[in-house]
């Protein structure tokens, strides 16, 4: 998968490729990532790429001109090997990014021949913004990460290349890796041990140590369940549980003193 990146600061954006799990995917060339500077599409010897906001009042809002050379650059680039590119920026007045959202972005990237595939253009802003006629004219959607101001959209555009890269195939070393992730069918995810089987005194749940694979999955299934109620209640009201699942829940109320 292509990723495009649209950002005043290059070398931070292309940290995501350098190291980690979405650093393998791209030794691998499972994804690829592109870096445009808007001070490359300037024509002043100072490579302005912001000015004063008309009305007044505080800080600088990113020029036009440069952004929209940026962009169509970018788009021409990213449609050279795909057959549609999303232009997305990253701003606390998006949509706010969810699991649903990001396994949606993987399916319109990932299809199955090349020319089906959609790249993905991430637009980061600066300072107090960008003009908001780029927007009109070049942005398919806005997404935001949360309700909390940055310095910059770059952060934001990692965290979409990181969510997304872990969701193609090949990427993780287990196939049914992703699946067991939080916020996968609504739920956080299950605790997790490993060696030793004491530490200071906590053991690991017997359950995980007996070998059977069904009372395992029932008890991971019934930890998720039970964590979500406590510390998520919001995503079960979007998840219709069944009446096992139900009953689980019950159960670890129980078990818990809850």
């Amino acid at each position: 998968m292509r990723f495009d990146v649209i950002t005043l600061l290059p070398e931070l954006v292309e940290a995501v490729t350098q190291v980690g799990v979405t650093g393998r995917a791209a030794t691998r060339g499972l994804i690829e990532l592109h870096c445009w500077n808007p001070r490359d599409f300037t024509e002043d010897v100072h490579r302005t790429v912001d000015d004063r906001p008309y009305g007044g009042g505080p800080g600088m809002v990113m020029k036009a001109e440069s952004l929209l050379k940026t962009i169509r650059a970018a788009r021409k680039a990213s449609l050279a090997v795909n057959k549609t590119a999303k232009v997305i920026y990253l701003s606390p007045q998006g949509k706010q990014l969810d699991q649903e959202a990001v396994r949606n972005f993987v399916k319109s990237a990932v299809q199955n021949t090349s020319d089906d595939q959609q790249g993905l253009i991430l637009l980061c802003g600066r300072y107090e913004g960008i003009d908001e006629r780029i927007i009109e004219l070049e942005v398919d959607e806005e997404w935001s990460i949360g309700d909390y101001v940055l310095s910059g959209g770059e952060l934001g555009a990692m965290v979409i290349i990181d969510a997304i890269t872990r969701l193609l195939p090949g990427v993780l070393g287990h196939k049914d890796s992703a699946k067991q992730d939080s916020f996968t069918e609504n739920l956080l995810d299950c605790e997790h041990f490993t060696r030793p089987e004491v530490v200071e005194g906590l053991q690991v749940p017997a359950v995980l140590k007996s070998g059977d694979h069904k009372a395992i999955a029932q008890w991971r299934r019934k930890q998720a369940i039970g964590r979500t109620f406590q510390r998520r209640s919001d995503l079960l009201q979007e998840n219709s549980l069944s009446s096992e699942d139900k009953a689980l829940l019950k159960e670890y109320l129980n078990e818990s003193g809850s």
